[in-house]
């Protein structure tokens, strides 16, 4: 089952209002999609007066959603995140993983 995990840089002085933009984007893709389960996490410390962020996708186990996140959704994931644009500094690098085992 494929999870997805996206992680950039946002500068401290923005961190509030991006806090807002990515609580609300995932709430709305977690009501889109029955199952889905998002996380933001942070980096503890700030270097350079940035934080590095990541926001996590999975699917909870089902059959419904047996691929995991598909790359129709890391599109739809993408289109919400453009609300983010002029707050992060950088690139939003997306990467996927699968469970190495069962």
């Amino acid at each position: 089952m494929r999870e997805l995990f996206i992680y950039y840089r946002i500068p401290v002085t923005n961190a509030a209002a991006a806090r807002t933009r990515v609580d609300a984007f995932q709430a709305r893709l977690r009501k889109r999609h029955e199952g889905l389960m998002t996380r933001l996490m942070c980096r503890p410390e700030a270097n350079n007066n940035q934080q590095t962020w990541m926001e996590t996708y999975s699917f909870e186990r089902s059959t419904q959603h047996a691929g995991g996140v598909t790359p129709t959704l890391q599109a739809e994931i993408e289109a919400e995140a453009q609300c983010l644009a002029g707050l992060v500094d950088g690139e939003r690098h997306a990467e996927g993983f699968v469970p190495c085992a069962s």
